[in-house]
């Protein structure tokens, strides 16, 4: 009887004992064991076997990426305060034993670790801020992610970690020094504006002046044509005229007449001219004998200076 009593105390003992001997590590996740208080091995995910009692899982890696959100304050070279709102995305180096070993045993726990990793960060952008000015900082945004990635990576390497991306998600300022940027930003904007405005009126008026310039240039050159062919118009007419009197005058004398009639009939067929198309102005001729005759004088007297 004490024999099957014994019996039934050793069977779950060992039942206990076979079962502790497998442990499951979930997927992304690393074990690390350890046996009196010393390092021993990994886990990795699956179903694992360890020695009941004595190999204990002294903490699980997870191999995932992680984020932290961040809020901090940075003054600049020229003394103004700069908040940022920020988040951190990194995660475990790579899955080799001996970088598992530091991210177990570097921190004391994930806390330890987490406060270290956001000091740091914090100390490496306020480093870079103040070498800066307030207004050059929201212009080098990329740039100091890019400063904070290339200073920290090797000491988060040193603890078994890899910064993937840090995001600067907010910038701002006090709010005087944003009021006072709104202006600035106001009275540049005005400015811009009225040399915009200036450019636009100066290019009007240059245009017009040149238009302006273009038409009177061709009015005066046609102006000029224009007076040029009047000339020559002139001119044939009364070349045509001095030809059809020479040829009058030269059949007149092969006839014996007198060449003052060529003149007579001019004198006539202006009045004639005048008469029709007057067109209701008054004009004064002498029509007596005597102012007849002066005038043929004058005519003649026209005509032999121009044969001379």
């Amino acid at each position: 009887m004490n024999e099957i009593n014994g019996y039934l105390i050793i069977i779950p003992i060992v039942l206990l004992l076979i079962v502790g001997s497998f442990v499951t590590v979930q997927q992304g996740t690393i074990s690390v064991v350890t046996m009196f208080g010393k390092y021993r091995r990994i886990l990795h995910p699956g179903l694992n076997f360890r020695i009941p009692l004595f190999e204990k899982i002294f903490s699980k890696v997870s191999i995932q990426n992680r984020a932290i959100e961040m809020e901090f304050q940075a003054i600049t070279q020229d003394q103004a305060n700069v908040y940022f709102k920020a988040m951190l995305v990194y995660s475990v180096l790579d899955a080799n034993e001996e970088t598992i070993k530091n991210v177990a045993f570097k921190f004391m726990d994930q806390r330890s670790f987490s406060q270290a990793l956001i000091r740091t960060i914090e100390g490496s952008v306020r480093g870079f801020v103040a070498t800066k000015k307030q207004a050059e900082i929201l212009l080098l945004r990329r740039e100091i992610v890019d400063d904070v990635k290339e200073s920290l990576d090797m000491t988060l390497e040193t603890w078994g970690f890899h910064l993937i991306d840090l995001q600067l998600n907010d910038i701002t300022f006090d709010a005087e020094i944003t009021t006072s940027m709104a202006k600035v930003v106001a009275s540049n904007n005005l400015k811009a504006a009225a040399e915009n405005e200036g450019q636009a009126l100066l290019i009007t008026k240059t245009k017009a002046a040149e238009a302006e310039g273009n038409a009177i240039k061709i009015a005066a050159q046609a102006e000029k044509e224009a007076a040029q062919l009047k000339g020559q118009g002139i001119a044939l007419f009364r070349e045509e005229v001095a030809k059809g009197m020479t040829e009058a005058a030269d059949k007149m004398k092969e006839a014996n007449l007198d060449t003052s009639l060529i003149l007579f009939s001019m004198w006539t067929e202006s009045i004639k001219e005048f008469a029709e198309k007057g067109k209701g102005n008054v004009i004064f001729l002498d029509g007596s004998t005597e102012g007849m005759d002066r005038t043929m004088k004058q005519m003649m007297a026209n005509d032999m200076i121009q044969k001379k």
